[in-house]
């Protein structure tokens, strides 16, 4: 799965435990030797480096048996270390969004949903205007997603079909709050790649998932 240069998301991993816990996120859970394998660093230091972050509390371990020998200690990233990732603005944005509607209604924040989704869409618009094929739509949107913080990439499943993954979502507490703007980003994603796109959303962070996954298709399914 290809990935955007992390200097190009919203949150840059400053020191090796950050690269450490970056790796899982973007991941999902990794034994400290393929932690190691990820960094470019050994084994062992990718393990002292969870061991600091498991005291913290930002990783925890877990023992999956993987038939003879000794049970693999798997690392996951805590609902502690989630927050190390950005949320934008979280508590305001939900208390604003719960203002709105309770003040002036569910029609006035349905309109400020759609303005968000009309902006987006055309900025975006602008920045895709020279990809030519679904493929590069598809990546070009995942560039643009990484630089807002949704650590997004590129990827394929088994079938061959394209999967935009995004690995976090700093609107999260506002999407909780309203799913409709989950909706709104998925209408925006359909617009742009064009009526040729398929698109699924197979994962979904506000449902639970580690990550939200677009699985798209070109054609008739």
């Amino acid at each position: 799965m290809s990935s955007v240069s992390l200097e190009k998301t919203a949150w840059a991993p400053r020191s090796p435990s950050d690269r450490v816990l970056m790796a899982l996120k973007m991941h999902g859970a990794l034994t400290s030797a393929q932690v190691g394998q990820r960094l470019d660093i050994t084994g062992e230091a990718a393990r002292q480096q969870l061991v600091k972050l498991g005291e913290a509390g930002l990783v925890r371990d877990e023992s999956r048996s993987t038939g003879r020998g000794r049970p693999a200690i798997y690392w996951h990233v805590t609902d502690l270390g989630q927050t190390r990732f950005p949320d934008t603005h979280a508590d305001l944005t939900v208390e604003l969004l719960q203002s709105i509607e309770g003040v002036l209604g569910t029609e006035a924040l349905d309109r400020i949903i759609a303005a968000r989704e009309t902006t987006t869409q055309a900025r975006y618009r602008v920045e895709m205007a020279d990809c030519t094929t679904l493929d590069d739509r598809v990546a070009k949107l995942a560039e643009l997603r990484a630089e807002e913080g949704y650590m997004a990439e590129v990827g394929a499943d088994e079938d061959g079909a394209l999967l935009l993954v995004e690995n976090h979502c700093p609107i999260c507490a506002a999407a909780t709050t309203c799913q409709r703007f989950c909706r709104a980003e998925k209408a925006v994603f359909s617009e742009l790649l064009g009526p040729e796109a398929n698109i699924v959303r197979v994962e979904h962070i506000v449902g639970g998932g580690r990550r939200c996954t677009y699985r798209i298709t070109e054609g008739e399914e």
